[in-house]
């Protein structure tokens, strides 16, 4: 059967994890893209959920991470700030001045 080449651009450490999982259970990272396509061409899917959350899940999410930055902030004691006192701390940090 005739073959071709494939190239792709993956994020290094991306690629260095994959082949370390890979070379765990005894493949190198060519071999487990091909099991990878052969398993798509057989069942005609991918062989795996792929989803995003729903726009209510998202919702819910948002906010519950604004209510732990809420809490955080009154523990910090920074919950009454004004814009520009936060505009200030941002810069604070950023820049190391006032």
């Amino acid at each position: 059967m005739p073959q071709t080449t494939m190239s792709i651009r993956v994020d290094s450490n991306l690629k260095q994890r994959f082949d370390t999982i890979c070379d765990e259970v005894g493949l190198n990272t060519t071999s487990a893209l091909i099991v990878f396509m052969k398993t798509v061409v057989r069942e005609c899917r991918i062989p795996f959920e792929i989803r995003t959350d729903s726009e209510e899940e998202v919702r819910r999410k948002a906010r519950l991470a604004f209510e732990r930055m809420r809490m955080d902030a009154a523990d910090a004691g920074l919950q009454d700030l004004s814009l520009d006192e936060i505009n200030e701390i941002i810069n604070e940090v950023r820049y190391g001045k006032k």
